[in-house]
Protein backbone atom coordinates (compact mmCIF):
# COMPACT_ATOMS: atom_id res chain seq x y z
CA UNK A 1 0.00 0.00 0.00
CA UNK A 2 1.41 3.43 -0.95
CA UNK A 3 1.80 6.32 1.51
CA UNK A 4 -1.08 8.04 -0.28
CA UNK A 5 -3.38 5.04 0.26
CA UNK A 6 -2.28 4.57 3.88
CA UNK A 7 -2.93 8.22 4.61
CA UNK A 8 -6.39 8.16 3.08
CA UNK A 9 -7.30 5.04 4.99
CA UNK A 10 -6.05 6.42 8.30
CA UNK A 11 -7.09 10.06 7.98
CA UNK A 12 -9.99 11.24 10.11
CA UNK A 13 -12.72 13.36 8.54
CA UNK A 14 -13.06 15.13 11.91
CA UNK A 15 -9.63 16.69 11.43
CA UNK A 16 -9.40 20.06 9.68
CA UNK A 17 -7.56 20.02 6.37
CA UNK A 18 -4.99 22.35 7.95
CA UNK A 19 -4.31 23.27 11.54
CA UNK A 20 -1.58 25.76 12.49
CA UNK A 21 -1.00 26.36 16.21
CA UNK A 22 1.38 28.83 17.87
CA UNK A 23 3.84 29.12 15.00
CA UNK A 24 6.54 31.79 15.19
CA UNK A 25 9.31 32.25 12.63
CA UNK A 26 12.10 34.79 12.37
CA UNK A 27 14.81 35.71 9.89
CA UNK A 28 17.60 36.89 12.15
CA UNK A 29 16.15 39.61 14.35
CA UNK A 30 13.11 40.15 12.11
CA UNK A 31 10.04 38.20 13.22
CA UNK A 32 8.08 37.21 10.10
CA UNK A 33 5.37 35.25 11.95
CA UNK A 34 4.32 35.81 15.54
CA UNK A 35 2.36 33.06 17.35
CA UNK A 36 0.19 32.28 14.30
CA UNK A 37 -2.82 30.04 14.87
CA UNK A 38 -5.41 29.25 12.19
CA UNK A 39 -7.48 26.47 10.63
CA UNK A 40 -8.64 25.64 7.12
CA UNK A 41 -11.48 23.09 7.14
CA UNK A 42 -11.99 20.49 4.45
CA UNK A 43 -14.54 21.25 1.75
CA UNK A 44 -14.24 25.00 2.22
CA UNK A 45 -12.53 28.08 0.76
CA UNK A 46 -10.36 29.82 3.36
CA UNK A 47 -8.91 33.15 2.28
CA UNK A 48 -5.61 34.13 3.90
CA UNK A 49 -5.71 37.88 3.40
CA UNK A 50 -2.81 40.21 3.99
CA UNK A 51 -0.84 43.02 2.43
CA UNK A 52 2.55 42.37 0.83
CA UNK A 53 4.98 41.44 3.57
CA UNK A 54 2.28 40.16 5.92
CA UNK A 55 3.93 36.73 6.15
CA UNK A 56 1.70 34.70 3.82
CA UNK A 57 4.54 33.23 1.76
CA UNK A 58 6.58 32.48 4.87
CA UNK A 59 3.64 30.56 6.30
CA UNK A 60 3.26 28.58 3.06
CA UNK A 61 6.98 27.79 3.13
CA UNK A 62 6.58 26.35 6.63
CA UNK A 63 3.51 24.30 5.72
CA UNK A 64 5.29 22.81 2.71
CA UNK A 65 8.53 22.18 4.66
CA UNK A 66 10.64 24.57 2.59
CA UNK A 67 11.34 26.05 6.03
CA UNK A 68 11.42 24.10 9.28
CA UNK A 69 8.92 25.21 11.93
CA UNK A 70 10.78 25.21 15.22
CA UNK A 71 7.86 26.41 17.29
CA UNK A 72 4.22 25.40 17.50
CA UNK A 73 2.71 22.76 15.24
CA UNK A 74 1.44 22.44 11.68
CA UNK A 75 -0.88 19.56 10.84
CA UNK A 76 -2.31 18.50 7.50
CA UNK A 77 -5.35 16.24 7.97
CA UNK A 78 -4.03 15.53 11.47
CA UNK A 79 -0.47 14.65 10.40
CA UNK A 80 2.30 16.80 11.87
CA UNK A 81 4.56 18.10 9.09
CA UNK A 82 7.68 17.68 11.24
CA UNK A 83 6.95 14.31 12.83
CA UNK A 84 5.27 12.66 9.86
CA UNK A 85 6.21 14.72 6.80
CA UNK A 86 5.58 11.99 4.19
CA UNK A 87 1.97 11.46 5.28
CA UNK A 88 1.32 15.19 5.72
CA UNK A 89 2.80 16.26 2.39
CA UNK A 90 1.06 13.44 0.51
CA UNK A 91 -2.22 15.22 1.35
CA UNK A 92 -0.98 18.59 0.13
CA UNK A 93 -1.20 20.16 -3.33
CA UNK A 94 0.59 23.47 -3.85
CA UNK A 95 0.52 26.32 -6.36
CA UNK A 96 3.36 28.70 -5.51
CA UNK A 97 3.37 32.42 -6.25
CA UNK A 98 6.28 32.04 -8.67
CA UNK A 99 5.69 29.97 -11.79
CA UNK A 100 7.35 26.55 -11.52
CA UNK A 101 6.54 24.85 -14.84
CA UNK A 102 9.30 23.95 -17.29
CA UNK A 103 8.48 26.16 -20.29
CA UNK A 104 10.36 23.96 -22.76
CA UNK A 105 8.47 20.78 -21.87
CA UNK A 106 4.93 20.00 -22.95
CA UNK A 107 2.03 20.28 -20.52
CA UNK A 108 1.84 16.49 -20.29
CA UNK A 109 5.60 16.11 -19.70
CA UNK A 110 5.42 18.58 -16.81
CA UNK A 111 2.64 16.57 -15.19
CA UNK A 112 4.32 13.19 -15.76
CA UNK A 113 7.53 14.43 -14.17
CA UNK A 114 5.59 15.59 -11.09
CA UNK A 115 3.75 12.26 -10.90
CA UNK A 116 7.07 10.39 -10.97
CA UNK A 117 8.22 12.38 -7.94
CA UNK A 118 5.17 11.01 -6.10
CA UNK A 119 5.97 7.44 -7.13
CA UNK A 120 3.02 7.14 -9.52
CA UNK A 121 3.61 4.64 -12.35
CA UNK A 122 3.72 6.01 -15.89
CA UNK A 123 0.47 4.44 -17.13
CA UNK A 124 -1.50 5.62 -14.11
CA UNK A 125 0.27 8.97 -14.23
CA UNK A 126 -0.84 9.53 -17.82
CA UNK A 127 -4.45 8.65 -16.93
CA UNK A 128 -4.37 10.99 -13.95
CA UNK A 129 -2.74 13.75 -15.99
CA UNK A 130 -5.44 13.75 -18.65
CA UNK A 131 -8.16 13.53 -15.99
CA UNK A 132 -6.68 16.52 -14.13
CA UNK A 133 -6.33 18.51 -17.35
CA UNK A 134 -9.96 17.81 -18.20
CA UNK A 135 -10.90 19.24 -14.81
CA UNK A 136 -9.34 22.55 -15.80
CA UNK A 137 -10.44 22.36 -19.45
CA UNK A 138 -6.93 22.03 -20.87
CA UNK A 139 -6.74 18.41 -22.01
CA UNK A 140 -6.65 19.60 -25.64
CA UNK A 141 -3.36 21.41 -24.88
CA UNK A 142 -1.59 18.39 -23.34
CA UNK A 143 0.94 18.07 -26.19
CA UNK A 144 1.66 21.80 -26.43
CA UNK A 145 4.78 23.31 -24.94
CA UNK A 146 4.03 25.32 -21.81
CA UNK A 147 5.65 28.36 -23.42
CA UNK A 148 2.70 28.54 -25.84
CA UNK A 149 0.13 28.97 -23.06
CA UNK A 150 -1.27 32.17 -21.61
CA UNK A 151 -0.58 33.12 -18.00
CA UNK A 152 -4.03 32.00 -16.91
CA UNK A 153 -3.64 28.66 -18.68
CA UNK A 154 -0.27 28.09 -16.99
CA UNK A 155 -1.90 28.63 -13.61
CA UNK A 156 -4.58 26.09 -14.47
CA UNK A 157 -1.90 23.59 -15.49
CA UNK A 158 -0.24 24.16 -12.11
CA UNK A 159 -3.53 23.39 -10.40
CA UNK A 160 -3.90 20.22 -12.48
CA UNK A 161 -0.37 19.23 -11.49
CA UNK A 162 -1.12 19.89 -7.82
CA UNK A 163 -4.14 17.56 -8.03
CA UNK A 164 -2.30 14.59 -9.57
CA UNK A 165 -1.70 12.80 -6.28
CA UNK A 166 -5.28 13.51 -5.12
CA UNK A 167 -4.57 15.75 -2.11
CA UNK A 168 -7.06 16.77 0.57
CA UNK A 169 -5.72 20.32 0.86
CA UNK A 170 -4.79 22.78 -1.89
CA UNK A 171 -2.55 25.75 -1.09
CA UNK A 172 -2.46 28.64 -3.53
CA UNK A 173 -0.12 31.57 -2.89
CA UNK A 174 -1.29 34.74 -4.69
CA UNK A 175 -2.32 32.59 -7.69
CA UNK A 176 -3.92 35.42 -9.67
CA UNK A 177 -0.83 37.65 -9.69
CA UNK A 178 -0.27 38.99 -13.21
CA UNK A 179 -3.54 37.65 -14.62
CA UNK A 180 -6.14 39.74 -16.43
CA UNK A 181 -9.68 40.07 -15.06
CA UNK A 182 -11.10 37.26 -17.19
CA UNK A 183 -8.31 34.83 -16.31
CA UNK A 184 -8.64 35.68 -12.62
CA UNK A 185 -12.37 34.96 -12.69
CA UNK A 186 -11.88 31.67 -14.54
CA UNK A 187 -9.22 30.50 -12.11
CA UNK A 188 -11.28 31.30 -9.03
CA UNK A 189 -14.32 29.55 -10.51
CA UNK A 190 -12.24 26.43 -11.25
CA UNK A 191 -10.97 26.25 -7.68
CA UNK A 192 -14.42 26.76 -6.18
CA UNK A 193 -15.75 24.00 -8.42
CA UNK A 194 -13.09 21.65 -7.06
CA UNK A 195 -14.28 22.38 -3.53
CA UNK A 196 -17.90 21.69 -4.46
CA UNK A 197 -17.25 18.52 -6.46
CA UNK A 198 -14.32 16.95 -4.59
CA UNK A 199 -14.71 18.32 -1.07
CA UNK A 200 -11.09 19.52 -1.11
CA UNK A 201 -9.97 22.14 1.41
CA UNK A 202 -8.43 25.33 -0.01
CA UNK A 203 -6.18 27.92 1.58
CA UNK A 204 -6.02 30.84 -0.87
CA UNK A 205 -3.49 33.55 -0.03
CA UNK A 206 -4.29 36.95 -1.50
CA UNK A 207 -4.16 40.69 -0.95
CA UNK A 208 -7.22 41.20 -3.18
CA UNK A 209 -10.42 41.27 -1.12
CA UNK A 210 -12.62 41.08 -4.22
CA UNK A 211 -11.61 37.40 -4.49
CA UNK A 212 -13.54 36.65 -1.29
CA UNK A 213 -17.18 35.56 -1.21
CA UNK A 214 -19.64 35.81 1.66
CA UNK A 215 -19.63 32.05 2.32
CA UNK A 216 -15.84 31.91 2.70
CA UNK A 217 -13.76 31.76 5.83
CA UNK A 218 -11.26 34.59 6.25
CA UNK A 219 -7.96 34.82 8.11
CA UNK A 220 -6.45 38.32 8.28
CA UNK A 221 -2.66 38.21 8.57
CA UNK A 222 -0.90 41.51 9.26
CA UNK A 223 2.79 41.97 10.01
CA UNK A 224 3.09 38.32 10.92
CA UNK A 225 0.14 38.19 13.30
CA UNK A 226 -3.39 36.80 12.86
CA UNK A 227 -5.66 39.77 13.51
CA UNK A 228 -9.01 38.11 12.71
CA UNK A 229 -10.29 34.67 11.79
CA UNK A 230 -13.78 33.44 10.99
CA UNK A 231 -16.71 33.95 8.65
CA UNK A 232 -16.91 36.97 6.37
CA UNK A 233 -20.00 38.22 8.23
CA UNK A 234 -18.08 38.06 11.52
CA UNK A 235 -15.29 40.18 10.08
CA UNK A 236 -17.76 42.76 8.76
CA UNK A 237 -19.67 42.83 12.05
CA UNK A 238 -16.46 43.43 14.00
CA UNK A 239 -15.62 46.40 11.79
CA UNK A 240 -19.21 47.67 11.64
CA UNK A 241 -19.37 47.70 7.85
CA UNK A 242 -20.96 45.72 5.02
CA UNK A 243 -17.88 46.07 2.83
CA UNK A 244 -15.19 43.36 3.06
CA UNK A 245 -12.41 45.70 1.95
CA UNK A 246 -13.37 48.31 4.53
CA UNK A 247 -13.56 45.62 7.20
CA UNK A 248 -10.06 44.39 6.33
CA UNK A 249 -8.62 47.91 6.50
CA UNK A 250 -10.38 48.52 9.83
CA UNK A 251 -8.90 45.37 11.38
CA UNK A 252 -5.44 46.21 10.06
CA UNK A 253 -5.85 49.76 11.33
CA UNK A 254 -6.69 48.46 14.81
CA UNK A 255 -3.43 46.53 14.82
CA UNK A 256 -1.35 49.51 13.67
CA UNK A 257 -3.00 51.80 16.24
CA UNK A 258 -2.30 49.30 19.02
CA UNK A 259 1.32 48.96 17.91
CA UNK A 260 1.74 52.75 17.91
CA UNK A 261 0.42 53.02 21.47
CA UNK A 262 2.77 50.27 22.70
CA UNK A 263 5.70 51.95 20.95
CA UNK A 264 4.95 55.30 22.63
CA UNK A 265 4.72 53.60 26.03
CA UNK A 266 8.05 51.87 25.48
CA UNK A 267 9.71 55.19 24.67
CA UNK A 268 8.11 57.02 27.60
Amino acid sequence: MTIEQQTRAAGSHSEPALSVTGVTHAFGSRKALDDVTLEAPGGAFTALVGQNGAGKTTLFSLITRLYDNRSGSIRVLGYDVRRNPAAALSQLGVVFQSRTLDLELTVLQNLLYHAALHGIGRREAKERAYAALRRVNLDARAKDRVRALSGGQMRRVEIARALLHQPSLLLLDEPTTGLDIGSRRTLIEEVRRLIEEDGIGVLWATHLVDEIEVADRVVVLHKGRVMASGAVDELKARAGTDDVGAAFLAVVGESDAEAAVLSRRALA
